[in-house]
């Protein structure tokens, strides 16, 4: 096995370590370190079986998923056209220039969880909110491959119960990760050679994810979370810079 392969696959497990512990940000992270070592839109191909697989996991935890997706179904399909829509950004525009999109992606969802703002969205607003948020998380999706922005701000707003709020970003991450995966074939930019890379990555993802869960109680989840982000930022800051130097 390469070094290439090896580093990918390491790549998934500090992605699913961090998940893990914060129950969130295998994507985001493994975007971010990936994007070191490749362009975007091949980023986000790899991307596709682990993400998909541990938010199915993640959405079908507890019970009342059907009830999740009768409330934010507007939110979704505004995800799903947004990323349809978009992701020929990421697949025909230069890696660098993508890189920038992702990394300022990265540096507004890190900027946002650390300023950690109170939001609260009345239920009455949700019908014409929903759709709209939908779309812009669907339009940087398929433009960068990362799913946080503004689904997590909009969804932690609703004011869902914990279990409630996990599997609601369960459901958008897959809804996001499904509609990415035929926005990338679309274009052209998903093979079954890295659909095969892609498949290797869940046990790696998988393996991280137990040890993080494992490792939660004995650490302090909110100083995990700063440096974790204070990491996204770092990272973004330098696909940013990129094209510049």
């Amino acid at each position: 096995m390469n070094e290439y392969i090896v580093s990918i696959l390491l790549i998934f497990v500090a992605a699913g370590l961090v998940k893990g512990i914060t129950g969130m940000g295998l994507p985001t992270l493994a975007m971010a370190l990936l994007g070191s070592l490749m362009a975007p839109a091949s980023a986000a191909a790899l991307l596709v079986v682990p993400s998909f697989v541990t938010n199915v996991w993640q959405l079908l935890a507890g019970p009342g998923a059907l009830q999740t997706l009768y409330r934010l179904w507007p939110m979704m399909a505004g995800i799903a056209l947004g990323t349809l829509g978009s992701a020929g950004f990421m697949a025909k525009v230069d890696g660098q220039w993508s890189g920038l999109a992702l990394g300022a992606c990265l540096v507004a969802y890190a900027i946002y969880a650390l300023a950690a703002p109170t939001l609260h969205i009345p239920r009455r607003a949700e019908t014409w909110l929903s759709p709209i948020a939908g779309l812009l998380t669907g339009v940087l999706t398929g433009a960068t491959g990362v799913f946080v922005i503004p689904a997590v701000p909009y969804l932690q707003a609703l004011n869902l119960g914990k279990d409630q709020l996990v599997q609601a970003l369960g459901l958008s991450f897959t809804v996001s990760t499904v509609a990415l995966a035929f926005g990338l074939a679309a274009h052209g930019s998903l093979d079954t050679e890295q659909l095969g890379v892609s498949a290797l990555a869940i046990a790696p993802a998988l393996v991280g994810m137990m040890f993080g869960q494992r490792i939660r109680a004995k650490i302090s989840p909110a100083l995990f979370r700063r440096c974790f982000l204070s990491l996204l930022l770092l990272l973004g800051l330098e696909l940013i810079s990129r094209p510049f130097l």
